[in-house]
């Protein structure tokens, strides 16, 4: 799941790329994702539902506060409301799922 105006997601592709690993590329910005999609994203990735969002100055200006947004239903209701805030690129591969930040990351589901 692919922002490309986001230096990660394009370093993220540009692996996969070069080591030949097939891989569909989906805009979730020009796509946007439903909430099972996102609620699939929350089963597959390690870690705190909070980690997908992002605390960015687009958070700050929406006058957000981290506090509201730490549960699985509060998480996918503000990526919902706000897909920007999506923390990315998420990549999935089989039944695992890897926020690749840094991009390097995405190898860790394909060792």
């Amino acid at each position: 799941y692919h922002n490309p105006v986001c230096g990660k997601s394009r370093g993220a592709l540009e692996i996969l790329s070069g080591r030949d690993i097939d891989h569909e590329v989906i805009e979730y910005l020009k796509s946007p994702l439903d909430r099972a999609t996102l609620e699939r994203f929350l089963d597959l990735l390690p870690g705190a539902p909070a980690e997908l969002v992002r605390k960015d100055k687009r958070f700050k200006e929406l006058g957000l506060n981290e506090a509201d947004y730490q549960t699985r239903e509060q998480v996918v209701d503000v990526l919902l409301a706000h897909p920007e805030l999506m923390e990315r690129p998420v990549v999935i591969h089989a039944d695992r799922a890897i926020i690749a930040r840094p991009s390097e990351r995405v190898l860790e589901l394909f060792d």
